[in-house]
């Protein structure tokens, strides 16, 4: 029998950081997420951090990227937590949920002493009111397909049942009842993860249209609230200030954290050793610099970062998957990991990251695949020239949508001249926007080739394979394929309770997409920290949420 091992990368994660972090803090560094002695406590307890773009949202239901989901870890909770040894713990749930001999019903009771920062207590209702929410079609939530597992899910998601048909309901005021409408072996992961937290309705419908457009339109269960947030997308300051009414409050030693957005490394840097910030990300030559620093801290992530092509308009050359072939062939995978990124990432062949889920004898998935990206300029020109012939063109000029961030500048220049060197005839236009905006151009298709990525939400290869269904919200270049619809739906429906057929079926679609050239594969993230060495506690999760900062303190 094969099966997945949820959160197996942030396992081997704990070696790398072992090794790269010298005798600065690691994501095992459980002391006071276990409960245990923090050492002595310095009088300002004040996290201050560093993220590299503005936060898009602070929308529960709306939520898609790092930035807002670190956030929303920070100020809501959900029924569980994922601590620093990547166990779920109870948190809204005053207990481990039971799960039925069926494995469909999961019945949870809540924890009594949860209570929003306005005083009323969260309840049952609230997590009813918050799931159907994120279900709605009216919402938008791009996230709501995650729902489609519950029973109704997937009606309701498309307009077809009433959100009150959704597989949750509230059997007291602490008890739910949760119905899948098949078993669902990562679903109690997701029970973690803020686009399944509870929601106050009476605070969603007072704001209506203006809800969470700033930290005081809304109000908060978790650890800390958000203070100082202006508005998404455009803000480069705010807080997590620790909630005093937070169930778990005595745990929480950190009195606030300190977020400012800073693009540059350089910036950055300057900042940490000036001792105005606690934790900055590193890239390229500055990460190489720093690699022997005892302050830095090497974090390897559970995501591929990849071009996707626009396929939407019937006429769209990206369509020829003979192009899509000789893009990627044209990138040289471990140069550029090695020489422009530089901060422990890895060359990636596959959509699915290395070490994130393994067979029973523990084979890595990726190691059971046939096909993958690779680099060999003549293959790339072989597919260029029958491309061309048969669009019937002898030039063509795309362009690469990116962040403006100092990554994703260096990633879109190095891709341009990869093209355009190895490609003749090939022109490439590179287009750098901030986060937010390369979000909104691609959910609206304004883009050639886009460089984007996906995190592993969960630990298992359908987190990453799902995104590519035709109708998926995330398949924002709309390629599509029968055959690998086909398996999808297998995976989830027909061989769902059959782990071996389940097993293979997602080989075969992993094998499909990298045939087809569906997207290109670049590398997998790692992030390069320099943390200052009186920072404990930080958690860092390779799938789900990033990090959560509830159980960081400052030392002497």
């Amino acid at each position: 029998m094969k099966k997945s091992v949820l959160f197996g990368l942030t396992a081997t994660c704990g070696l790398v950081l072992s090794a790269c972090g010298g005798g600065s803090d690691t994501t095992t560094d459980s002391g006071a997420a276990t409960g245990g002695d923090t050492g002595n406590l310095a009088s300002e307890q004040i996290f201050r951090f560093v993220e590299s773009q503005e936060m898009p949202t602070a929308d529960l239901s709306l939520a898609t990227d790092v930035v807002s989901h670190n956030a929303l870890n920070s100020c809501y909770e959900g029924l569980y937590r994922v601590n620093a040894d990547q166990e779920l713990e109870p948190a809204g749930a005053a207990e481990m949920a039971t799960l039925s001999e069926d494995g469909l019903t999961y019945t949870v009771k809540l924890n009594e002493k949860s209570v929003w920062t306005n005083g009323d207590p969260v309840t049952a209702d609230d997590y009813v009111y918050g799931w159907q929410r994120t279900a709605n079609p009216e919402t938008a939530s791009e996230y709501a397909f995650f729902f489609e597992n519950l029973a109704n899910g997937k009606e309701v998601v498309a307009g077809e049942k009433p959100v009150s048909e959704l597989g949750i309901k509230a059997v007291s005021d602490y008890e739910l009842e949760i119905t899948l409408a098949k078993p669902t072996p990562y679903f109690e992961y997701l029970m973690a993860f803020p686009n399944f937290f509870p929601q106050h309705q009476a605070t969603v419908e007072e704001f209506g249209d203006k809800y969470a457009s700033d930290s005081d339109k809304a109000i908060y269960n978790g650890p800390f609230t958000l203070a100082e947030f202006d508005g998404p997308g455009i803000d480069t300051e705010w807080s997590y200030v620790k909630n005093p009414d937070y169930w778990d409050a005595e745990n929480v030693k950190l009195d606030a954290v300190e977020v400012t957005v800073v693009k540059e490394s350089s910036t950055a840097l300057n900042l940490f050793e000036d001792g105005q910030v606690d934790d900055i990300t590193l890239s390229g030559e500055l990460a190489q610099q720093m690699a022997n620093d005892p302050r830095m801290v090497s974090e390897m992530e559970g995501s591929v970062f990849y071009l996707e092509y626009n396929q939407r308009a019937e006429d769209s050359p990206l369509k020829n998957v003979d192009l899509r072939k000789a893009v990627s062939y044209c990138i040289d995978r471990d140069s550029f990991v090695n020489n422009i990124i530089s901060n422990g990432s890895l060359a990636a062949y596959h959509l699915i990251p290395v070490d994130l889920v393994f067979d029973e004898s523990g084979k890595d998935f990726v190691d059971q695949v046939s096909t993958k990206a690779d680099f060999d300029v003549d293959k790339a020109k072989e597919h260029w020239a029958k491309a061309k012939k048969d669009l019937g063109v002898e030039t063509l000029e795309v362009e690469i949508l990116a962040d403006d961030s100092e990554r994703g500048k260096k990633i879109a220049e190095y891709l341009q001249g990869a093209l355009e060197e190895n490609l003749e005839g090939m022109k490439v236009k590179v287009s750098t926007v901030p986060f937010a905006v390369r979000l909104d151009r691609s959910n609206n298709g304004d883009f050639d080739i886009v460089m984007t990525g996906w995190g592993a939400d969960y630990a298992d290869p359908s987190s990453f394979l799902d995104l590519f269904a035709t109708d998926g919200s995330y398949n924002r270049g709309k390629w599509t394929n029968a055959e690998y619809d086909a398996l999808l739906e297998k995976m989830a429906v027909t061989d769902a309770l059959d782990a071996d057929k389940r097993w293979e079926d997602m080989i075969e679609a992993s094998d499909i997409i990298m045939d087809e050239a569906a997207i290109a594969p670049v590398y997998q993230k790692a992030e390069a920290h320099m943390r200052a060495e009186n920072v404990k506690g930080m958690v860092h999760h390779a799938s789900g949420v990033k990090r959560d900062f509830k159980w960081i303190y400052i030392e002497e």
